[in-house]
C-alpha cells in the first residue's frame, strides 16, 4: 500500500481487529492513524515483540514542525535519514541530507536484498522493493567528490565567519564593522583575499579616520583577525570563499518524473574541521530563509533539511549566535522547509532550539558511565508521558529500533512509540567512486559551479586606485593629503610586487570604478539577514 492509499483514520478497536491487545497498544494505534498522507517508519514494539499491524507513521504536512534525530553511535540514525529521504523524495519533496561519514551516497542507487533485509520487511510488513532516488552531489569548495559550493564572504556575513574563525565577542563586532565599511563603500568582499586587503587598509595610516565615527578599529584587533584568517588559510580554507557562489535554490529541485531531488553534500574531506561544516550548514539554512517566500501551513514541505552532527553547531557559541539560530528555525518553518538535527543526545541540542522540534526519533542510548546515566535521564524528561518504562527501553533498543513521538495531523504529539524501523530502499552503503564522479559530471549544474572565478572585487580596487595614484603626478599644494600619501607602501602581493592601498576609498573616481561592479550599489549597504548574510541578486 502506498502512502497515498494509506486508510481513513479507525477507532482503536479497529487496529486489524485486535481488541484484545492492550489498551496502551489500542491507544498508541489510534494516535498514529492518520487519514492523508504520511511517511511510514515501521511497526509497534511491545512487551519484547513486533506488532506489525499498528504502523506507526509521520503526517507529510508536519514534516516542516522540525524534528530531532538522535542516539548513540552505532544505532541507526545514518539509515532513518535515508529511510526518510527516500519517502519524501517519492512524495515529490525535495531533501537536502549532509553525508558526514561517507556512506549515505548509496541513497542514489537500488537497494540490494539480502536475509536481514527480507527478515525487517517481513517483521514491520512491508513490501521492500529496491530503488535508487534522485540525486545531486556537492563538496564544500570541492574538496572531495561533488560539485564545488562556495559562498562569497560578503553573503557569507560576520556573524558566521567570526564562529570559523572562533573570534571573541569584541572582536566579532569589529569585524561587522569592517562588513559594513565594505556595504558602504562598495567593496565586494569575495574570498578571503578582499578581507584581508580591506583589514589591512582600515588599519593604514590613511585609512583609520575610517571607522572613528562608528567606533574605530583597533590594531590588536585587526591583528588578532588577520592572524586567524592565516590560520584558516593554512587549514586550506580558501576554497570555501570564492565564485560563483552556489544558488540555494538549487536545493530545491524537482526531478523529471516528479520525485523530489535529494541533495547530498560530501564532507568526509572536512571531518577534522567540524566547525567549518556545520557553520557552512548554518549558512545554507540562512540563506534559504530569506530567500524562500513565504508560504504558510502547506500539504507538503518544499524541503526538509537534514542537519548531522549538530552539536557541532552549538560548542561554544555567543547568546546572540544562539539566538539567531532559535529564530531562524523558528520562523523558517512558515516558508515550508523542515529542519532536523541529527546527533547523540537530546541535550546536545538547546533547550530553546529543541522546544521547536515537534517530531522526534530517538535511538538507544548507552548508560555505561555517571554521564552516561545523568544523560539518560534528561532524555527521557523531554518526551510525553508514556507507558514505557523509558529509561530502560532507550538502553536496550536494537540497531534500526527507536523511540517515537511526532505531531499529529492536528499539532498535537502522538503517543510515545517504541518502534522497530522499516529498511531503506536503496543502497544502504556508500556508491562506488567512479560512479560517484560519473554522476557529478554528468549532473547540469556541474558546468555552473565546477569552475572557479576570480573577477574585480576589494583587493582588485583597492591595489588598482593605488596603482593609478602612484601614477599621477605630485600634487601641486598640500590640499589633497590622501593623493600625496598614496606613495607609502604597505604591503606585497605574493608574487612579490607592491601591493600596498593607501588612498581611501572615496572620490568621484572611485565611485566610478566601483559602479562598473556587478551587483553593487554604490553608498547603499547590503540588506543583512538575521545572521548578517547578505541578500543575494538571483
Amino acid at each position: 500500500m502506498t502512502d497515498s492509499e494509506a486508510p481513513p483514520a479507525k477507532a482503536p478497536q479497529g487496529v486489524s481487529g485486535a481488541p484484545a491487545l492492550p489498551r496502551p497498544v489500542l491507544e498508541i494505534a489510534s494516535g498514529y492513524a492518520f487519514a492523508g498522507p504520511a511517511l511510514d517508519l515501521g511497526a509497534l514494539l511491545w512487551d519484547g515483540r513486533c506488532l506489525p499491524d499498528v504502523q506507526i507513521r509521520i503526517p507529510l504536512p508536519m514534516l516542516n514542525r522540525h524534528g530531532l534525530v538522535a542516539g548513540a553511535t552505532g544505532t541507526g540514525k545514518t539509515k532513518t535519514l535515508q529511510l526518510i529521504a527516500e519517502q519524501l523524495s517519492a512524495q515529490g519533496v525535495p531533501v537536502f541530507l549532509a553525508d558526514v561519514k561517507g556512506d549515505v551516497s548509496g541513497i542514489s542507487a537500488p537497494g540490494q536484498e539480502n536475509d536481514k533485509v527480507r527478515a525487517r520487511a517481513g517483521e514491520v510488513r512491508q513490501e521492500w522493493t529496491p530503488a535508487g532516488f534522485p540525486c545531486e552531489f556537492y563538496a564544500l569548495g570541492g574538496m572531495g567528490h561533488g560539485i564545488p559550493v562556495r559562498a562569497t564572504v560578503t553573503s557569507f556575513g560576520p556573524v558566521l565567519l567570526s564562529k570559523v574563525l572562533q573570534l571573541n565577542q569584541t572582536q566579532e563586532q569589529s569585524l561587522g564593522l569592517i562588513f559594513h565599511y565594505a556595504d558602504q563603500k562598495g567593496l565586494e568582499l569575495v574570498d578571503l583575499l578582499d578581507l584581508r586587503a580591506v583589514v589591512t587598509f582600515l588599519t593604514s595610516d590613511e585609512g583609520k579616520s575610517e571607522l572613528k565615527g562608528i567606533g574605530g578599529l583597533s590594531t590588536a584587533t585587526a591583528g588578532v583577525i588577520l592572524r586567524s584568517l592565516t590560520a584558516f588559510e593554512a587549514q586550506g580554507m580558501s576554497p570555501f570563499f570564492g565564485e560563483p557562489e552556489f544558488d540555494t535554490s538549487e536545493l530545491s529541485r524537482v526531478s523529471g518524473d516528479g520525485r523530489g531531488t535529494v541533495s547530498v553534500l560530501e564532507l568526509p574531506a572536512v571531518q577534522d574541521k567540524p566547525q567549518l561544516f556545520s557553520t557552512f550548514l548554518m549558512w545554507l539554512l540562512a540563506d534559504l530563509f530569506h530567500d524562500l517566500p513565504e508560504v504558510g501551513d502547506v500539504e507538503k514541505p518544499k524541503l526538509v533539511f537534514f542537519f548531522d552532527e549538530a552539536h557541532l553547531l552549538f560548542n561554544d557559541v555567543s547568546k546572540a549566535f544562539l539566538d539567531a539560530v532559535t529564530q531562524t528555525v523558528r520562523l523558517i518553518r512558515s516558508k515550508g522547509v523542515g529542519v532536523f538535527f541529527v546527533t547523540q543526545t537530546p541535550k546536545d541540542v538547546p533547550g530553546d532550539v529543541l522546544a521547536q522540534l515537534g517530531n522526534r526519533v530517538q535511538h538507544a542510548l548507552r548508560a555505561f558511565t555517571p554521564d552516561d546515566q545523568k544523560a539518560l535521564g534528561s532524555t527521557v524528561k523531554t518526551f510525553p508521558n508514556s507507558p514505557y518504562d523509558l529509561e530502560e527501553v532507550l538502553t536496550v533498543l536494537g540497531t534500526g529500533e527507536a523511540v517515537v513521538t511526532v505531531l499529529s495531523e492536528k499539532g498535537a504529539p502522538t503517543p510515545v512509540a517504541a518502534t522497530r524501523l522499516r529498511a531503506p530502499e536503496s543502497l544502504m552503503g556508500p556508491v562506488d567512486p567512479a560512479v560517484l564522479d560519473r554522476a557529478v559530471e554528468q549532473s547540469p549544474l556541474y558546468g555552473r559551479y565546477a569552475e572557479a572565478v576570480d573577477r574585480e572585487s576589494a583587493y582588485e580596487k583597492l591595489t588598482a586606485r593605488e596603482a593609478e595614484a602612484a601614477s599621477s603626478p605630485a600634487p601641486a599644494a598640500p590640499s589633497a593629503p590622501a593623493e600625496s600619501a598614496s606613495s607609502r607602501g604597505r604591503g606585497q602581493k605574493a608574487d612579490g610586487q607592491d601591493s600596498s592601498v593607501v588612498e581611501q576609498v572615496v572620490g568621484s573616481g572611485v565611485f566610478k570604478s566601483l559602479a562598473r561592479s556587478l551587483g553593487t550599489q554604490i553608498g547603499r549597504e547590503i540588506t543583512r539577514s538575521i545572521f548578517g548574510t547578505a541578500r543575494r541578486r538571483r
